[in-house]
């Protein structure tokens, strides 16, 4: 198979999405944390009262927890949803995603071991599901698919993971 650019923008041009409910998931699990950092502030408060502790430790925990919270649920979400793309073809799986450093990772269909969908509460309620693959080297995952193409994804790579598999 001869990789060469032209290829490879035909490929950038297959790429799929994921869901645009992922946002949703993200932000909503943005604002549990948030729940959380409001939570450890008001301890803090409390235990700064009670201690006679400084003002500004309670000052800087709020403060940290406001802007990470504002990056949880405004500014992340939609930025990991624009970068995340996949791809399965008969011989790799392709993924493309990351904020900062942008990764894109060809994991050949020969050395899958492993395939599976996962749902955590948050991702069941929205209709969501990730699909996870297994090699010798790590784990990797296509996260918030709709729960169809969730299957229809896992299914696809244990198929050609077999096949390839037989190939050898």
């Amino acid at each position: 198979m001869k990789l060469d650019y032209e290829q490879n923008t035909s490929d950038e041009a297959q790429l799929h999405k994921i869901d645009e409910r992922a946002l949703r998931v993200w932000r909503l699990s943005g604002w549990i944390s948030a729940g959380v950092y409001a939570v450890i502030v008001i301890v803090l408060l409390v235990l700064t009262w009670r201690f006679d502790w400084p003002i500004w430790i309670v000052i800087a925990a709020a403060l940290a927890a406001v802007i990470g919270a504002y990056f949880e649920i405004g500014v992340i979400p939609p930025i990991r949803y624009r970068q995340w793309r996949y791809l399965v073809t008969e011989h790799e799986i392709s993924l493309r995603h990351g904020i900062i450093v942008r990764k894109r990772t060809l994991i050949p269909m020969i050395r899958i071991q492993h395939v599976d969908s996962k749902q955590g509460p948050l991702m069941r309620a929205f209709g969501l599901a990730s699909v996870t693959f297994s090699t010798a080297a790590g784990s990797h995952e296509i996260p918030a698919l709709t729960e169809r193409t969730a299957e229809e994804v896992r299914q696809r790579i244990a198929h050609l993971a077999r096949l390839s598999d037989e190939e050898i």
